[in-house]
């Protein structure tokens, strides 16, 4: 009897060590359950940018779906998303609410690089991942200096040393017109530019001009920039103005070779205000699959998405390349909270966020979202496409616009 009493006993010890061992396998920050994931986001649902909305709803709807089908690793998304009107001063008030309110775990693909910028030092101070944001300022990639904040498209300057590459291969000695915001927007892709083209940036861009986004229009710029004759027109530029140039160059019969950017690539918001006969052959670069292209018409991740949208979404638009980005970070979101398990802090969180390396659908092939403790930058792949008739064209390989060592 003594022998059973002392097995039982120790019997029981064991028990209570394996269950002790299992529980101290969970660990959690504010935000984190054994039920719930409490994730915050902040999304220009009113003012200048609220086009931009159907990101924030295409992430809750897709949590909806993760939530319907079990959640993550057992647990449920409580997706918590705030208006911010595109304002730095009501982003910041938001994002108080949020970690010090509402206690989420992580501030999730927050929009705009004015908001971000004016919540970054505080979501470092506080420790709390600003995860993924939305927005092409290369700042995001700064882990030295901002371990907790993390971009996610491909940032301007890559997206400037693909074209630089691409003028390198194709027009070497021709010489380069530059359009530019005067802002981080803008000096973030002549910086890129200048990195690509290297010694030769000196020798091949002849004028650089920059506008205000007060200014009524660009039309002076563009006769300046015509004025030095460049061979190459590079126009860096948001949609309004993107349409004016494309516009005055035609208006003075003038065919330099034209680089547009990612961000003015809109069919509807700026070629065809801009006139499809002033912008047969322009350059850009992609790196979403346009779900407008019949290209992709009976590709298997974009019928995912399709049925995605029809069931969890069935609002939006699907034309809306805006869609399809906030269904590829909402992925992005759900592959780091799987590797994390049952270790939902808030440093585990930035710790897998910096050790991604797999595929999503959504974006063009061979496209690799791929991160280190030393790169916060996913997505650092773009192919290049060619506006023709009344859409544009991709062409020629994927091309990498990571930063040389």
């Amino acid at each position: 009897m003594q022998y059973h009493a002392k097995s039982a006993a120790f019997a029981g010890l064991l028990c209570l060590s394996i269950m002790g061992s299992a529980g101290a396998q969970k660990r959690y920050d504010p935000g984190a359950t054994d039920s719930e994931i409490k994730i915050g986001n902040i999304m220009p649902y009113s003012g200048p940018a609220s086009t931009y909305a159907t990101i924030g709803k295409t992430e809750e709807a897709y949590f909806d779906k993760i939530n319907a089908e079990g959640g993550i690793n057992g647990r449920k998304i409580n997706f918590i998303s705030y208006d911010d009107g595109y304002s730095p001063p009501k982003a910041v008030e938001q994002a108080r609410k949020l970690i010090e309110a509402d206690e989420v775990l992580l501030i999730f693909n927050p929009l705009g690089t004015p908001s971000n910028s004016a919540i970054q030092k505080y979501m470092n101070t506080k420790r709390v991942p600003q995860l993924f944001v939305s927005s092409g300022a290369a700042k995001w990639n700064d882990p030295k200096n901002f371990p907790w904040t993390m971009g996610w498209q491909p940032s301007y300057q890559v997206e400037a040393r693909i074209y630089g590459a691409y003028i390198l291969k194709n027009y070497p000695g021709k010489t380069i017109g530059v359009l530019y915001q005067n802002d981080d927007f803008g000096k973030d892709y002549l910086i890129g530019l200048h990195e690509a083209l290297g010694a030769q940036a000196e020798k091949q861009i002849v004028i650089e001009t920059s506008y205000e986004t007060t200014a009524p229009s660009v039309d002076s710029q563009v006769v300046q920039i015509r004025a030095a004759n460049p061979d190459i027109f590079i126009n860096i530029t948001t949609p309004k103005f993107a349409a004016q140039a494309i516009r005055k160059i035609g208006e003075m019969n003038w065919h330099p070779v034209q680089f547009l950017t990612n961000v003015s690539v809109s069919i509807g918001g700026v070629m065809k205000p801009a006139g499809y006969e002033n912008e047969q052959g322009i350059l850009s670069a992609a790196y979403l699959k346009d779900p407008k292209d019949p290209k992709w018409k009976y590709d298997r991740a974009m019928n995912e998405w399709r049925a995605f949208m029809t069931k969890w979404y069935p609002e939006g638009d699907q034309e809306d390349a805006s869609a399809v980005f906030g269904y590829g970070v909402a992925k992005g979101l759900e592959q780091v909270l799987r590797q994390c398990g049952d270790n939902l802090t808030r440093e585990n969180i930035m710790k897998q966020a910096a050790n991604l390396d797999f595929e999503i659908g959504v974006y063009l092939p061979g496209t690799r979202i791929k991160t280190s403790r030393t790169d916060f930058a996913p997505i650092e792949q773009l192919q290049m496409m060619r506006f023709k008739g009344e859409n544009w064209e991709l062409f020629g390989p994927l091309m990498s616009g990571e930063k040389s060592s």
